[in-house]
């Protein structure tokens, strides 16, 4: 597909796209918090003790997993980022999830700990390789999930075994190597017949209007303190703004006389 507009600079250095709500992102991530009490304990499909294991191991993994990353960004970028400490949340709820049920609550810490600080090295290595994930889903699933993965046979509370990481390491292989080829052949077909992605005109403008004909955040602005527009120059910025308002103007007065019609 390749990155969004306004991602990359001319000179090839990632920019920051920020969320419009950090509260809404918060509140998404404490949702799936919640959520993963049923997807890890209920998965276990036993109304036994066991149930109790799984669900501290899974809020431990979640908390140390957000203050890693917190800690992790507070050193690197020298600010604790909250957006990647809510991703830490998440990444250590991912690693956590193979393991639950075979792990000590204090191998969840470290399992749950390790998974915020690579959460935080993995976005910032695919954001240095041109690879625009914008929500940190490859790092959050894919990188954690591995981490995870690997960490239950490596963490059993049965002893370290070698036969059994082994084991496991084979299961990441497998996996991604599944996930690429089937991917690739999907994603190919979609390419070829319907598209990957919209136009450049209705990325600027927004899906909301575009799909729904309707302007989900109609107030909303882009703010940057000290480091001047999010896409380029604030020129540049203000005049893909200026046509973005034009375009929904346009589209909005179509829809409404579609409508009447």
């Amino acid at each position: 597909m390749g990155p969004r507009k306004g991602k990359y600079s001319k000179d090839g250095k990632p920019k920051a796209i920020p969320g419009h709500s950090i509260p809404l992102a918060a509140l998404g991530v404490f949702i799936l918090f919640f959520g993963w009490f049923g997807f890890n304990a209920g998965s276990t499909t036993t109304g036994d003790s066991s149930i109790a294991l799984i669900a501290v191991n899974t809020a431990l993994a979640a908390s140390t997993g957000a203050i890693g990353a917190m800690l992790t960004t507070w050193t690197t970028l020298k600010k604790p980022d909250i957006g990647m400490a809510l991703n830490g949340c998440l990444a250590g709820l991912v690693a956590i999830t193979a393991g639950c049920a075979n792990v000590s609550p204090v191998s969840a810490l470290i399992i749950g700990f390790m998974a915020g600080v690579i959460v935080v090295f993995s976005v910032i290595f695919f954001d240095r390789t041109r690879i625009d994930d914008p929500v940190g889903a490859v790092s959050v699933h894919g990188v954690c999930g591995a981490w995870g993965t690997f960490a239950a046979g490596a963490f059993d509370a049965g002893g370290f075994v070698l036969k059994t990481v082994m084991i496991q390491l084979l299961g990441i292989g497998v996996a991604f190597l599944w996930t690429v080829a089937a991917s690739f052949v999907l994603f190919g077909i979609l390419k070829v017949t319907i598209g990957l992605r919209v136009s450049e005109e209705e990325e600027y403008a927004g899906l909301d209007f575009g799909e729904h004909g309707a302007n989900a955040y109609p107030e909303f602005a882009a703010v940057h303190i000290g480091g001047g527009a999010p896409f380029g120059s604030p020129s540049d910025f203000e005049t893909k703004e200026k046509e973005a308002q034009a375009t929904e103007k346009i589209r909005l007065q179509e829809h409404v006389e579609k409508k009447e019609g």
